[in-house]
This record gives C-alpha cells, structure tokens and sequence, in this order.
C-alpha cells in the first residue's frame, strides 16, 4: 500500500560532508520536518555512513540508511568501466544522479511518506508554469547545475535545493555556527569509488581488458605502443610520454585503439553532436541562441541550434571550443535555466 505523501516533511541526502549538514538546519528552519538519509554505495561507505549519523544525531533529525550498491553497480562502476576500455571518457556523477542517488532518495521518501527530498548541490530548482526546470546556483564558483541536467520531472518537482542560495564561504560559516564537526571538511575532488584517481589500476583490478594500439604523431608516424586506451582521454596534454619538440595532446582514439595526438592549437572545434538527448520542455528551436557548458567548470559558451529532436542536438558554436571528450557531456541554458543537454558523440571540426 503506498502511503499518502507529508508536504510538511523533507527527506535530505546526508553525505557526511558541509553542505548537506547546512541544508538540514536551512530546511529546519523553513518549518519543514526533516529526516535525513545516508545512500550506502559501496563497502567503503561506512566512513560516509558514521559521519552522517553524527550530522544527524548533532541536528537532531531522524537518521535512515538506503542501501544502493547494486544499482551503483549496474548503472555507474559498470558502464564507466565499459566506455573508458572503448576509448570513452564518462562522467559518472551524471549518470548516478537520475538512476542512482535521487531514484534512491524518491524511493525512500516514498517508503516513509515524506513528500520532499533536498540535497546539498550548488544549484537551484523553479517552476514556470507546469514544468520544473533546473537553474544554476548564486554561486558561479560552486555552480552543480550541468550535473544535473538529466533529472527527470518526477525527481525535479519534489526537489529543494536550498544551498543554491548561498556562497561556499557562508555555508562554511552556518556551519561553525552550529558547531557541525563538517564546517572545515574538504569538499570531495576525484570520483568517489576511485578516491586516489587511479582509474587504469581500478578498471584493471575489476578484470576488465583494455584496447592497446600505437601512440600515432600528427603526421601519423608510429611513436610507441601504448599500454592501454583507458589511460588516454581527447584533449589530454599531460603524461603523453613522447616528446615531439611542441605541446602535444589527444585528438583521436580510434576504434582499433590507436592513440592520435595533435600539436596545441589543433584543439579547438566549431561544433559538437550529442546523443541521447533530455528535454524539460520539448525540443530546441532550430536556429536558437543558447549558452553551453562544455565541462561543470565552464563559465559557458555561445552556440546555435543547428537540429534538435530525440535522437541527436547537433550545435555551432559561436567561437571555436576547446575539444571534450565523447562521452563527456553539454549541457544547453536558456539564461540560467538548463533547457537541454546530451552526451558529446562527436566534435566538429
């Protein structure tokens, strides 16, 4: 029997971490009854699993567990390894966010008749009319909202995001405020189930092989063999191992596995296809000028609608953008409003 949703009632994702500690006393203090839940991930969760309980018994909130190992498995440890072996580059968080972590988060609130979730991201969420979009945070430095863009209506229309509100400097400060053991925590850098960043032994340890091929010149002379495509991504200029007497960096990984470098400067492309695409509100308008993110950390870029349909968004940029990696994604703005996004294909010289 599936019970009636409480309005009046937030379910917040508690990582252990300062923003989601801040966003419990923020809601707490909009009048909401908040409960607060920790996602178990992986059996290295237990250190995130102890630091939230203590977040919550300090706040003094109802504490869950949900466990989500198997999920995290199948949707985001899996496929990341899958595409960096085919010479991909993916971004796990955006794939975690719909099928993981906020799937996991409505399903728990609906198990405990809670009408709300909340998390702590940098971003913010409005309603125009029927439609819920996402929108980018107050901060410009902390902004999350390209890690979001794949959230469904069902998750949006039930999401509060109140750290969006605020820069990372006052939550630190809300933080010490409430004596949170959080307020000087570092915030998280690698991927969080490869904590050292070391994704060639990772990938490796996990049994999965690799394509190997040649590292190939720009003018496609035969440097070295290489010792597997998961330790190249296009657009990389660091740790090449050649040296070719100028800067050099990825420009291809070729389905047999060959390594392509091009010399700096060669990065820059006019345009990019993205596959599967989402939409808010229904496809773009060809011909429309939109903002893009290339990457989380882009202040954004300028393109225009070239097509736009369930299939594919191809897109021109107005100045030449520097190349990411397929499987990577962009993400489309109207202003500050995530109208459309999809995972890079192709780029377009």
């Amino acid at each position: 029997m599936t019970k009636t949703l409480d309005y009046k009632k937030v379910l917040v994702g508690v990582s252990g971490g300062v923003d989601s500690s801040v966003c419990v006393d923020l809601l707490k203090k909009q009048g909401l009854e908040v409960e607060g839940v920790v996602i178990r991930f992986s059996p290295e969760s237990d250190e995130a699993v102890e630091d939230a309980r203590k977040v919550c018994e300090k706040l003094d909130i109802p504490f869950h567990i949900a466990d989500a190992q198997a999920d995290f498995n199948k949707y985001v440890v899996t496929p990341f390894c899958q595409n960096y072996v085919s010479g991909r580059t993916p971004n796990p968080c955006i794939v975690c966010n719909p099928h993981v972590k906020f799937a996991t988060l409505i399903k728990k609130a609906d198990e405990l008749g809670i009408g709300y979730i909340a998390t702590g991201h940098y971003a913010q969420t409005e309603k125009v009319g029927d439609i819920c979009y996402v929108k980018k945070a107050v901060s410009t430095a902390k902004d999350q909202s390209y890690m979001l863009y794949r959230l469904p209506q069902e998750i949006l229309q039930r999401l509060l995001l109140p750290i969006g509100s605020f820069e990372k400097p006052e939550i630190r400060d809300m933080a010490g405020r409430l004596e949170l053991f959080t307020a000087d925590k570092p915030d998280s850098q690698e991927i969080c189930f490869i904590p050292d960043g070391d994704y060639g032994t990772f990938i490796k340890n996990l049994g999965y092989k690799t394509k190997y091929g040649w590292l190939m010149s720009p003018e496609g002379k035969r440097l070295r063999r290489h010792d597997g495509v998961h330790n190249f991504t296009i657009g990389q200029r660091k740790g090449l191992g050649v040296a070719l007497g100028k800067p050099a960096f990825v420009k291809e990984i070729t389905e047999k596995g060959d390594v392509l470098l091009g010399y700096a400067g060669e990065e820059f492309f006019t345009g990019v296809e993205l596959s599967a695409p989402v939409y808010p509100a229904g496809y773009l308008e060809e011909g429309s000028a939109v903002t893009v993110k290339v990457r989380s950390a882009s202040k954004g870029d300028g393109a225009k609608v070239i097509h736009s349909d369930s299939e594919k968004i191809i897109l021109e940029f107005s100045q030449p953008v520097r190349a990411a990696a397929p499987g990577q994604s962009v993400v489309i703005y109207n202003g500050d409003y995530v109208i459309a996004g999809g995972f890079i294909e192709k780029a377009i010289k």
